[in-house]
């Protein structure tokens, strides 16, 4: 039986972004030494902002009001997460789509799109190409099509945690795919998803009509713009919003992010597990007019500026930037990146190194494998890492954010990322990035105190290296 979608909006849904608010702030907020200064005070004692605090930051235009802002956003980084970046890959499963983005390879007027829809067989043999290289955390993408409904999104959840090659497992998956209506986000989080992540892709109407034909489902504001009330409705409580950058003024974008994290806190008691912002790139038959493309220090300047605005949400930089924007960017308050990235359907088990645009989604900047990328951020001092502890303890949602405020969060993740870092250089490391990785294993063991948290720690470490797996505190 075909799946029904109810376009029910949400209890209480409402367009609870205030474009003339916005748009005041920018034009009116100048830059205050003064008052960024008393700003930054507040974001390093762990407090969200609001929208004038944050307007006020992103009107910071001196070169020292930037580096006072950047060192502030790596200080209040290394506050609540530590020196850690968590790892995961992309796994498209169908670019079949019914709407027309005109940003968008997959839409639906792209004559050269190659359209694909991974089998079960086709699934279970890039998850095996994923674990062999070391991947743990997938997230999977969907166009939006009827055939792709929430018992066929369901059931390719099932099938890649089904899947085991060698000592590989994926040990969460997390979800990007189309708004649905409440019944359908419950049939999805009974498989055990992780964040179900939907993008706004802009916040300004006037901008996402112009992007997103009115014909379509996508051309329909509200429906997404209220899709995670809705997820919060049916259980879901690990949420993901994004914006796409390059669409209308970069400034917007961060209020629009900030003004949805707010509205999420205020009805739901939580904000966003995550918050991605990717830059607009090239795409299959793209041929647009881009003025409000956003340069590198303005990438600079708005990732630094959601690290100190939404201090508890992680932020994922993907790899649509480039390795050598991504190494500038990631000591700004980064805590997520993918690495290893494909995103053509079928692109882990081709073991292909080409890109082919007419069978992605976008152009990736950064093309290094997930070992190349793990040694990178061994050599930039980040403790790379694998870890679902949280997800899996059942530290989601507003238990995630009462851990958080207390600063327990770092005090976890830190030695759960260096058991997971472990298992990696053990299992799919080269011989330079696992003896980068041991090395830096044993500096951040010098680092803890001697108590009985460390001893369990080098307990299980012991663990992994006779052969033990999956083991977390």
């Amino acid at each position: 039986m075909a799946y029904k979608m109810d376009r029910t909006l949400s209890k209480g849904a409402s367009d609870f972004i205030d474009a003339q608010k916005i748009e005041g702030l920018l034009s009116g907020v100048k830059e205050d030494k003064a008052r960024y200064r008393e700003i930054f005070d507040k974001s390093l004692e762990k407090n969200p902002l609001n929208l004038e605090e944050t307007a006020s930051l992103l009107a910071i235009r001196s070169q020292e009001g930037l580096e006072e802002l950047f060192e502030t956003a790596k200080a209040l980084k290394k506050a609540i997460y530590g020196n850690r970046i968590v790892l995961f890959a992309p796994l498209y499963i169908g670019n079949l789509c019914i709407n027309d983005c005109l940003y968008c390879g997959f839409r639906k007027s792209s004559g050269g799109t190659v359209r694909k829809t991974l089998t079960p067989e086709e699934i279970i043999s890039e998850v095996k190409s994923l674990q062999d290289e070391g991947q743990k955390r997938l997230i999977l993408v969907f166009g939006e099509s009827p055939v792709y409904s929430p018992n066929f999104i369901a059931s390719c959840v099932r099938t890649v945690y089904g899947v085991h090659s060698g000592k590989g497992a994926i040990r969460r998956v997390n979800i990007n795919a189309a708004p649905l209506d409440v019944e359908g986000y419950r049939t999805i989080k009974a498989e055990g998803i992780g964040t179900y992540q939907i993008f706004q892709e802009t916040y300004h109407r006037e901008t996402y009509s112009k992007y997103h034909p009115a014909s379509t489902i996508k051309g329909d504001f509200m429906w997404r713009l209220d899709g995670l009330d809705r997820a919060f409705e049916a259980g879901i409580d690990d949420l993901g919003i994004g914006a796409l950058i390059g669409l209308y003024d970069w400034r917007f974008e961060v209020l629009g992010l900030v003004s949805h994290a707010l509205h999420l806190k205020e009805k739901f008691g939580v904000g966003p597990h995550t918050i991605s912002f990717p830059r607009i790139q090239p795409a299959e038959g793209m041929n647009l007019p881009l003025p409000y493309k956003c340069s590198d220090n303005d990438f600079k300047h708005l990732v630094a500026v959601l690290r100190l605005a939404v201090p508890y949400t992680g932020m994922i930089m993907t790899a649509r930037e480039s390795p050598e924007i991504r190494n500038e960017v990631i000591h700004l308050g980064v805590s997520q990146i993918d690495a290893g990235t494909h995103l053509e359907i079928g692109g882990y088990s081709s073991h292909s190194d080409k890109q082919a645009l007419e069978r992605e989604q976008f152009q990736v900047g950064d093309t290094r494998d997930l070992d190349e990328a793990t040694k990178w951020l061994l050599e930039e001092g980040f403790i790379p890492s694998f870890c679902t502890s949280c997800y899996r303890a059942g530290r989601t949602g507003d238990r995630f954010m009462e851990w958080a405020e207390k600063g327990l969060i770092n005090k976890f993740c830190t030695p759960n990322a260096l058991l997971t870092l472990a298992e990696y250089l053990q299992d799919y490391a080269s011989p330079s990035t696992r003896e980068l990785g041991n090395a830096l294993i044993e500096k951040e063991m010098q680092k803890m105190p001697e108590d009985a948290w460390k001893e369990r720690i080098k307990n299980n470490l012991k663990k992994i290296s006779l052969g033990e797996r999956d083991l977390r505190v």
